[in-house]
């Protein structure tokens, strides 16, 4: 066979499989355009049910992936592309890939749990396990808390899911506890109606439900009462709240002459002859 006719077979299988290229190509365009057209309005008629701005990115990021992933493999099977025999080779390897990874894959599938349920949102105050502070990052793998003390936490999903999740911002009221060493010597019960009507009168301190003061021990050098008020967290600082409430009880005790002991450790010394 010389040089002209192995040309001419070249030349004819091209044009007869040029169009299957145009054709693939044409897919492929459609996809990538079509893709993220129908990814933002599934995201929009989703944002009509589903207040979350993570859980609709998720939404956009799997409805988009998904219908790449369809139109690559249809622009693929226009060329001629044994598209079973890959599908079947990505199974056999992404069952060996998830097996090697599958600490990432729990963490993956928890992020995706969490993003659905929703135990918490960005910016929301939690306690994660024993990590305490303010979310600020959802991601698919891990989820990323700031500390009161200003430090970056970054737990894996699958112990967040694991385990048990306060969440303080979903309430609108907190209650709070400030513990008292009444001396022995004082009368409790005038103490006690001093310290409630202190603490009532505390700008923040919610009068419904209304605070109570409860005598919860006998204290080694005190009899030891619990304050319990409530505060509106989502219009109050806690924090300087429960300050002013124990300034407030110092200051009544100190002008009723109440006293607040302090442990006292009495030695006896004996003389040995």
């Amino acid at each position: 066979m010389d040089f002209q006719s192995i040309l001419q077979g070249w030349l004819t299988s091209f044009i007869d499989f040029f169009p299957k290229i145009v054709a693939a190509l044409v897919i492929f365009l459609i996809t990538i355009v079509g893709s993220g057209f129908v990814a933002k309005s599934a995201k929009k008629i989703s944002a009509k049910r589903i207040k979350s701005p993570e859980l609709l990115q998720l939404i956009f990021r799997v409805t988009r992936w998904t219908l790449l992933v369809i139109g690559t493999i249809v622009a693929l099977d226009q060329v001629n592309f044994n598209v079973t025999g890959f599908i079947a080779g990505l199974g056999v390897a992404g069952f060996t890939i998830g097996f090697a990874l599958q600490d990432i894959a729990k963490n993956f599938i928890s992020g995706l749990m969490l993003l659905y349920r929703q135990p918490f949102i960005i910016g929301d105050a939690v306690k994660i396990s024993t990590f305490s502070g303010v979310i600020t990052e959802i991601n698919i793998r891990d989820t990323v808390l700031k500390t009161y003390d200003g430090e970056l936490v970054i737990i894996p999903n699958q112990e967040v899911f694991e385990n048990p999740i306060v969440n303080y911002t979903h309430t609108k009221l907190r209650r709070r506890q400030v513990t008292i060493g009444l001396g022995y010597e004082e009368d409790s019960e005038k103490a006690r109606e001093l310290f409630l009507s202190a603490v009532q009168g505390v700008e923040g301190v919610e009068l419904n439900p209304a605070p109570s003061i409860y005598v919860s021990e006998l204290g080694e050098s005190a009899l030891i009462m619990k304050v319990y008020y409530w505060c509106d967290q989502k219009e109050e600082n806690i924090f300087d709240v429960q300050s002013k409430v124990i300034t407030t009880i110092k200051q009544i005790s100190e002008e009723n002459g109440i006293n607040l002991p302090y442990p006292i450790q009495t030695i006896r010394l004996e003389k040995v002859e």
